[in-house]
């Protein structure tokens, strides 16, 4: 997973690196993708379907938008809208792009998009990838790359480009910097947001091979910021230098550069640390958390709130989500969902309470969208392929009330399983994963007597003619 968001209601929508936005809701994922792009996208490592932002007027104009990297590995924002009538299906012909930014390498595509306070939508741009930005694209003026972008989607609706400059950017005046430039200075900032109490915003840069950052923009700030990559990593020099760079830019150290809010050290070797940008906590569940920015590692698994480490981990962790009610969540490259929960006891009168918070794993519901073939024979051993979404190791197959003889998950989209001897009939399958998510798909496989070929076909009854 790579995201999750909220549209105003109860239900959380599941980005989906490989293409696919589903609706989480209930407890389960709907097997029916909200949209599905997979034919327009790129995948996997740090390509795919990254990011999705509800308009702030979705409820009226259905409006939303988009982050994926499409087929020639270009970063392109999108926006789409919902099918009128139908809340749970988007119109994938809807589609209008309104950037396309060119990549020069596969990795640092940033990805995030965020509505902010102000109603316009930010978006996160990485410096283009390889390692220490050879281009030093975070630090020039004609790119995108290595920026914060914000944009007004409330200019040109209906016609090229789809959107217009808030006339208080920065840049917005003739000649460079581009005027859709908000901020600068970035290496990739995977995941920022937005405070939703005071509006200020939080940004997770993933640094290079020495130190992580989040850097903070308060509501007030008017933008033009530069956080200092390439120049600086964190509150250190940057392993690159100044190559690539023009002449002017300020050297490692210069108070031109905005300092990161916290920041932390890799630790080892190998993925020795990527940040994971998260929330400040504004739910009622937690209450020991309020007010804290809640953050992660997705190499260390680690979680922090506002810098201080935090006792839980968290595997292969990707992103985080907010629902309607402020409170989060937290999704995994292997398709697990957890939600922050407090264990608290009920304190005593006379007692301290030793409330901590703890993640808690929401069920992943797997989706089943095809099953090949669609029939076996009834003395089993018929293999079986199902497609679908959020398989996690480990998962079982039934066949009726039959388990399958053996299931294996080949990745999140796709699992294996082989039939035990059954009667014939239809059956429906059922897949559940370790932690209990549950799909059944009724009445989707047949069992078919065997025709046993060492025995030759009866021939066909002789038709005599009849005699007057």
């Amino acid at each position: 997973m790579r995201e999750r968001h909220q549209a105003g209601d109860a239900r959380l929508f599941l980005t989906i690196q490989t293409g696919r936005i589903v609706i989480f809701s209930g407890g389960a994922a709907q097997p029916t993708a909200f949209l599905d792009l997979s034919a327009l996208v790129s995948c996997c490592d740090e390509r795919g379907l990254l990011s999705v932002a509800f308009h702030p007027q979705y409820a009226a104009n259905g409006f939303f938008f988009v982050n994926y990297t499409n087929t020639a590995g270009n970063t392109v924002i999108a926006r789409y809208r919902v099918f009128a009538g139908n809340p749970n299906q988007a119109d994938p012909a809807s589609g209008v792009i309104l950037l396309t930014i060119l990549q020069p390498f596969a990795n640092h595509n940033g990805g995030e998009l965020q509505f902010g306070p102000d109603g316009y939508l930010y978006i996160g741009m990485g410096d283009g990838g390889s390692a220490n930005d050879p281009f030093c694209n975070a630090q020039k003026d004609d790119t995108y790359l290595g920026k914060l972008l914000r944009i007004d989607v409330d200019q040109n609706v209906g016609s090229p480009p789809f959107y217009g400059i808030p006339p208080t950017n920065p840049f917005a005046a003739p000649g460079l910097p581009l005027d859709e430039i908000w901020a600068k200075g970035l290496r990739n900032p995977w995941r920022f947001s937005f405070d939703r109490l005071t509006g200020d915003l939080y940004i997770g840069d993933v640094g290079q091979g020495v130190r992580e950052e989040v850097d903070f923009q308060p509501r007030a700030s008017a933008g033009g910021e530069n956080y200092g990559w390439k120049l600086m990593e964190g509150t250190s020099c940057g392993g690159g230098g100044n190559s690539g760079c023009l002449p002017g830019v300020p050297p490692c150290g210069s108070s031109a550069y905005k300092a990161p809010l916290y920041e932390y050290n890799h630790v080892g070797g190998g993925c020795s640390g990527s940040i994971v940008g998260g929330y400040v906590y504004r739910g009622q569940q937690v209450p020991q958390l309020s007010g804290l920015y809640l953050y992660g590692d997705y190499c260390l698994g680690r979680l922090y709130a506002s810098g201080e480490l935090l006792s839980l981990t968290v595997s292969q962790l990707t992103t985080f989500g907010e629902d309607l009610a402020g409170e989060l969540y937290l999704g995994t490259l292997d398709g697990r969902l957890f939600r922050v929960v407090s264990n608290a006891a009920t304190p005593s009168p006379t007692a301290t309470s030793t409330r901590t918070p703890t993640v808690t794993p929401t069920p992943v519901v797997p989706v089943v969208t095809s099953i090949d073939p669609a029939t076996g024979t009834t003395r089993g051993g018929s293999v079986v392929t199902i497609r679908g979404n959020f398989f996690q190791p480990g998962a079982v197959v039934f066949f009726g009330g039959v388990r399958a003889a053996s299931a294996v998950v080949v990745n999140a989209t796709t699992l294996i399983a082989v039939t035990q001897a059954q009667g014939a009939g239809l059956v429906d399958v059922t897949v559940t994963n370790l932690d209990g998510g549950t799909v059944i798909v009724p009445g989707a496989f047949r069992h078919t007597p065997p025709v046993d070929a060492s025995r030759p076909p009866r021939p066909a009854p002789r038709v005599l003619p009849r005699l007057n």
